[in-house]
């Protein structure tokens, strides 16, 4: 499984072919999106190829440059949050200035190595939660996030 990474995003795809236009056109209406040209862009850099990853916009952002594609910092995060308001992306946040988007929807924990910045999935069938603390009264718990920061020993 390619988790990518946070410098660079995702890897560079070059010009969309037939085949990625279609799965991309068919992940955006999963989600109810209008399949535009810059939403069709960097829906194939980052599903593509059918693989999962984890970016950050300013990656997402590199990689569409590289690609041929123009497109502004502010619109990639725009579509971003669009993707994830549709429930195509999570949102991983590591501290209150680095988010990460996953392209992988399942429950699971991830590990980020604070030496290089990048987010990776974790074994989930490693992880064990035994309980949660009980929400204020009206709440309901949307998703719980498990991020495990890794340093050099």
């Amino acid at each position: 499984m390619n988790t990518g990474t946070a410098d660079t995003g995702t890897t560079d795809t070059g010009t969309a072919d037939t085949g990625t236009t279609e799965s991309c056109t068919a992940w955006l209406a999963r989600g109810g999106l209008r399949p535009t040209r810059q939403r069709l862009a960097l829906a194939g850099l980052l599903v593509g190829d059918g693989e999962n990853r984890h970016v950050t916009a300013e990656g997402l952002y590199a990689a569409a440059g590289r690609s041929g594609e123009k497109v502004s910092l502010a619109t990639v995060y725009n579509t971003l949050r669009a993707f994830c308001e549709a429930g195509l992306l999570n949102e991983v946040v590591v501290d209150g200035s680095r988010s990460y988007f996953d392209t992988r929807m399942d429950d699971h924990p991830h590990f980020y190595w604070e030496d290089s910045h990048t987010l990776t999935d974790a074994p989930a069938d490693e992880l064990h939660i035994t309980g949660l603390p009980a929400t204020p009264e009206g709440m309901a718990v949307s998703r719980v996030d498990v991020v495990i920061r890794l340093k050099r020993a």
